[in-house]
């Protein structure tokens, strides 16, 4: 719904680039009607599950929106999964159908393992042969809080991994705390890590509730990185800690010019103080880290700006 304010108040406002591509919340808004409406379509009740399994693209994010559009729940799986584990989580997920893009269907291929006949495959890469016309407008879902907003599957890098359930309820608290990391309409987040994680999730979603421009890289490259960041003059970003470490390590770094970020946020991983001493020191902005669950526990929250002694 607010995907769709932002596009009826600000439709040539950037919501998504991807490379060379980028998307006005009016194109994204119109696309992810026309995967509401397809899914729709096809039977996809409210409740219901659908599978992505991709690297990180335009298609893939109008997916995740028109599936939520349509009051279905979106199951991201791990490209790097085995045949085997994503098909168990396909099925596990219960899923209706399953978007993968050609790398993931290669990968299937090549393992001999097949999706079950009774869940139909979309190919990403094909999309647009499986879309409703342009201007194809779903028919309208009250969202219920309490309804399921995407399962992330997790095995806590050990044994099977597991559905973790995220409500509707549980993303709209992540979007209003978001307001207190400067989140707004003017952010611009910078994002090098999977859809399928919840450490992406937390904010590619409150960026564009909030109406601001979402920069995926499907690859993470340091230098990259950099270069779009001064480009773009991005505010926001979610890197884990290899990452941080990449990024400080290149000897260009100091002469790229990164004042325009507000707020750094850094997770899933152990995050070593002088490696926030260093960022603090060399990169403008504030750093937030988190330590919590995917599972929706208790969240620990250091901003290390604010206490640069107890980092």
């Amino acid at each position: 719904s607010l995907v769709a304010e932002h596009a009826r108040s600000r439709p040539q406002a950037t919501a998504l680039v991807v490379g060379d591509q980028r998307l006005s919340y009016a194109t994204l808004d119109a696309l992810a009607d026309r995967v509401a409406a397809g899914l729709q379509r096809d039977g996809l009740q409210p409740g219901e599950r659908v599978a992505v399994c991709a690297t990180s693209s335009p298609a893939y994010v109008a997916v995740f929106l028109g599936t939520l559009r349509a009051g279905g729940a979106v199951a991201p799986l791990a490209p790097s999964s085995t045949a085997e584990q994503l098909v168990g989580m396909a099925v596990d997920a219960d899923a209706r159908r399953f978007f993968l893009d050609a790398g993931v269907a290669d990968a299937l291929a090549a393992a001999g393992v097949a999706v079950p006949a009774d869940v139909p495959v979309t190919r990403l890469e094909a999309l647009d042969t499986w879309l409703p016309p342009e201007g194809t407008k779903p028919a309208p879902v009250a969202i219920d809080p309490a309804w399921p907003f995407n399962l992330i599957y997790s095995s806590g890098t050990t044994g099977t991994p597991k559905g973790i359930v995220q409500s509707h309820g549980m993303r709209w608290g992540h979007i209003l705390r978001a307001a207190m990391s400067g989140y707004a309409a003017d952010c611009i987040t910078l994002i090098a890590t999977p859809l399928y994680s919840n450490t992406t999730l937390v904010s590619v979603i409150p960026t564009l509730a909030w109406g601001g421009c979402v920069i995926l890289m499907p690859k993470f490259d340091a230098l990259a990185y950099l270069q779009i960041a001064e480009r773009e003059r991005v505010t926001h970003t979610m890197l884990v800690p290899v990452q941080y470490q990449r990024l400080m390590a290149r000897p260009e770094f100091d002469g790229f010019d990164l004042r325009s970020y507000r707020m750094k946020f850094c997770t899933s991983a152990p995050f070593h103080a002088d490696l926030k001493a260093d960022v603090l020191k060399r990169w403008p902005g504030g750093l937030t880290e988190y330590y919590g669950m995917t599972e929706g526990g208790g969240t620990c929250i250091l901003q290390a700006h604010l206490h640069p002694t107890k980092l």
